[in-house]
């Protein structure tokens, strides 16, 4: 969410490489370190990384709700036992020695941590029995009726409406205790339930000018509104389904996969036709799509309900509610199965970095003017959001602390999700919440008084509550700031994140396609902004997302081909030099953003087949349309368009990712970025890209570097007839490696690898290497990879898979009789099936005079 706040993106610099390097000037004020200090008085001497290791507490005793701690964390009679021994390591400081300086900085916020987990312990039964308030707290079955229960301090009265009584709470009036919380049960009516499953209901209270306002339930499961009427207020529902009406979840977790493919999805906006589509809809129907592009992770954004459908979700009203334009609590549970059932993980995108300032549907209506001690926001102008115009919540608070933690167990536990995108994340880690803060990855940046410190020791629990639930989990922070340690492990000081979103990437791409032509291009500035990124913690890198595609903007095909896509997508005629240049393009920028830029790959809906224009929700400035809001999926599916040059280079680099697995490798290495030719040339593993942006230049013997001897083969190619190309690289030749300098000494090698082969290098396109493993080619006689497994197509991962074949064959089919020439032998059996595609492959081919 913060890409739309045109904040400058950097990202820390010390790390960019394999070692870290000095930086100068990060030192905290004296007077800063003085304050740290004396807050940390006397546990500055001890060892936050043993307090961090302690996570088995002893058994205290368990205490009903009503602890002495309610409100506020802070209890300065408790303290933290801990070993004397000098143990003042910190993990994240013996990987980075830049942040030994903020060494105070990090056991100030490490025993603060420690020390709420220590409070959970003794007044909650530890974190994860905390995190379960949604047992408690809402509307929930206990024996012979519903009890109800609600958080709201400042109220004076309080009852329980709804449909059951006929919106009457004259006879439903709630109790507070000494706490704020109000509570009533409400007993069963001849052995059912009083509050009828899919009925409305509301909390109603009066507050201390004497004022009676209805409000939602802050943990109301589902909510819904009146369609027919404009503008309409949201109910809350009692969402209790009997058992024969709840979705049982049939297909276990898929297994965290070595790099995450994400495929970031908005339900709402997924249908063809300009209407609102259903979770239902979404599972039967784009599921099987992101399955057969090889992604391994689904993104779900606006899941929560938000009343407002043009804040793209961000604007939350109900935490634990799904949103009803969608569809139901079970339907969405029915996605998620399904997308289990394909393999597909699914992560929700999570906002807990603030809220909707609506006071009828949210949160916000439960603030009428408390303290903050009394509410789930920060008073005054700390606990708004200039820019976004929200409420920000006070992460120091017991109750806000019991909320959020519990919304997260919450979807893990009751929707499967397999884990978070949490939103906003900068907006968080920062007072200043990062407007007009341009980051330049100088240290003091990030460790100072400026830093909140509470939102910081809120991620490290809400990380360590989900790493204890689902230890698999997959959890990534929306970060444009580059915090150190972000993600890092909270056992090593680290705030505990998995990924971090690289925001920097597609804000370099939009520079580069809005105020540069294409000779302006650097093949160095690319290459350090997409490496640009801290050793040892990992990012997810992406060429654009859902910010790149809001109205006011353009997605990279329609900044590369803008006007002429409404005419020039046609394959029954010549590519027009615009599209040509667009669809090459399209596919080198998003394929060296996965291969360079991070640790895992993200995708917006659509723009892998590179979906036109921009979106925008209905509003009141369209006249409420959604012609702007769905996916034109029709583009993809029409043979004779080319978009599917683009969706098959998509599912071809997932593929490669599949099998190759290179994205999780550490072994990247850039050894040429060629300025005069416009070419770029890395490993990832053991794999090597060569990428030439020259609009013009073909080069033929083109000499690349690589770390391995050996022999060469075309692993994937942008160039090829099924991705849109023109055919030039031929997959069937060998390259074989020489070797340069003396072994071992760098400075003697070429561009500093001890091989090198050559290559023809096409202008804008990008061409993948892998090393022929010899022993297996002697085995067998045969290249296994280039000719078997590209004839044993997955038709239920690849909807065009025979015209993908028709295509690709006649290759094959040549390569195929030089070996058997060669060794009048056939290796592996060919099936009938084949033999036909093949035979229909030349008659198509050479009616289409495609054959060389």
């Amino acid at each position: 969410m913060l890409g739309s706040l045109s904040l400058l993106a950097a990202t820390p610099f010390a790390f960019r490489s394999f070692s870290p390097s000095p930086n100068n000037n990060r030192f905290l004020s004296s007077a800063i370190n003085h304050q740290i200090a004396k807050q940390l008085a006397t546990e500055s001497g001890r060892g936050s990384q043993k307090l961090l290791r302690r996570h088995v507490f002893p058994v205290y005793r368990r205490v009903s709700y009503g602890s002495p701690i309610s409100a506020v964390m802070t209890d300065d009679s408790l303290t933290v036992t801990t070993s004397e021994e000098d143990t003042q390591n910190i993990g994240i400081l013996d990987i980075d020695s830049a942040l030994r300086q903020f060494k105070d900085h990090f056991q100030y916020r490490i025993k603060k941590y420690v020390d709420q987990k220590n409070l959970f312990e003794n007044y909650e039964g530890g974190l994860e029995e905390f995190a379960k308030g949604y047992l408690r707290f809402g509307f929930n079955r206990e024996e012979d009726g519903i009890v109800y229960r609600e958080w709201a301090p400042p109220a004076q009265e309080a009852q329980v409406v709804g449909d059951f009584n006929g919106w009457d709470g004259s006879n439903h009036k709630m109790e507070k205790n000494e706490f704020g919380v109000w509570s009533i049960k409400i007993p069963d009516s001849e052995g059912n339930p009083a509050i009828p499953h899919n009925s409305r209901v509301k909390f109603r209270f009066k507050h201390g000018d004497g004022v009676w306002v209805d409000r939602m339930p802050a943990w109301i499961k589902y909510a819904t509104v009146d369609p027919t009427r404009f503008g309409a207020p949201y109910d809350g529902v009692h969402w209790d389904p009997p058992p024969s009406e709840r979705y049982e979840f049939k297909y276990p977790r898929p297994p965290k996969p070595k790099a995450p493919r994400i495929y970031e999805a908005h339900v709402g906006m997924s249908s063809s036709e300009p209407r609102i589509n259903s979770y239902r809809e979404f599972a039967d129907d784009v599921l099987p799509r992101i399955q057969a592009n090889n992604y391994n992770t689904v993104q779900l954004m606006a899941v929560m309900e938000h009343s407002y459908y043009a804040s793209f979700g961000y604007h939350v009203t109900n935490f634990f509610s799904v949103s009803s334009r969608s569809g139901t609590p079970e339907d969405l549970k029915y996605l998620i199965d399904k997308a289990h059932s394909l393999g597909l993980r699914v992560l929700m995108d999570v906002v807990h970095s603030h809220a909707s300032n609506n006071v009828t549907d949210g949160l916000n209506g439960f603030d009428v003017g408390q303290s903050s001690q009394e509410s789930y926001f920060h008073t005054g102008e700390r606990g708004y959001h200039k820019l976004w115009d929200s409420r920000l919540f006070n992460y120091g608070n017991w109750e806000v602390l019991r909320f959020l933690l519990s919304n997260l167990r919450w979807w893990l536990e009751e929707f499967k999700f397999d884990g978070f995108r949490f939103d906003g994340v900068t907006s968080m880690l920062y007072h200043h919440h990062g407007i007009n803060m341009p980051f330049t990855g100088d240290y003091n940046e990030y460790f100072s008084d400026a830093t909140d410190v509470d939102a910081v020791v809120y991620l490290m629990l809400a990380n360590s509550l989900i790493n204890s639930i689902l230890p698999d989990a997959t959890v990534i922070a929306e970060d444009v700031s580059g915090m150190p340690g972000l993600g890092r492990p909270v056992s090593e000081g680290g705030i505990g994140f998995d990924y971090r979103l690289a925001m920097a990437i597609p804000d370099k791409w939009i520079d580069y396609l809005k105020n540069k032509n294409d000779e302006e291009w650097s093949m160095t500035d690319l290459s350090c902004s997409l490496t640009n990124r801290r050793y040892t913690e990992k990012c997810i890198s992406y060429a654009e997302s859902h910010d790149q595609s809001i109205v006011g903007d353009k997605t990279i095909a329609f900044f590369l081909m803008d006007k002429e896509m409404y005419s020039g997508m046609s394959c029954l005629t010549d590519a027009s030099p615009t599209i040509d240049r667009g669809i090459a393009l399209h596919k080198m920028i998003h394929f060296i953003t996965m291969a360079l830029g991070g640790e895992g790959y993200l995708n917006f809906m659509g723009n892998e087949f590179g979906h036109p224009e921009w979106i925008d929700f209905p509003r009141e400035g369209n006249g409420w349309s959604y012609e702007k809001c769905r996916r034109q999926w029709t583009l993809v599916d029409t043979d004779h368009l080319r978009y599917k040059f683009m969706n098959a280079f998509d599912r071809a680099m997932n593929a490669l990712d599949d099998k190759f697995s290179f994205l999780s490798l550490t072994k990247q290495i850039v050894s040429c970025t060629d300025e005069e030719n416009k070419v770029i040339v890395f490993e990832r593993g053991d794999l090597v890209f060569v990428f030439n942006f020259h609009s013009e230049n073909t080069y033929d013997g083109y000499k690349v570097g690589c770390d391995l001897p050996g022999k060469y083969r075309v692993a994937l190619d942008s160039d090829a007839w099924e991705f849109g190309g023109h055919g030039r690289v031929g997959h069937d030749v060998d390259h074989f490696t020489s070797p340069e300098g003396i072994p071992g000494v760098p400075e003697t090698n070429f561009n500093n690898r001890p091989n090198s082969f050559k290559v023809l290098s096409p202008a804008r396109t990008c061409v993948v290497y892998y090393k022929v493993d010899e022993s297996v080619e002697e085995t067998n006689g045969i290249n296994v990879i280039s000719v078997s497994e590209t004839l044993e197509m997955d038709a239920s991962k690849q909807k065009n898979a025979e015209e993908s074949a028709i295509l690709i064959l006649p290759r094959l089919i040549m390569e195929i009789k030089k070996i058997h020439k060669k060794l009048m032998i056939v290796t592996q059996p060919v099936s009938m099936r084949n033999c036909k595609k093949m035979e229909q492959s030349r008659k198509v081919l050479k009616n289409q005079q495609l054959l060389c």
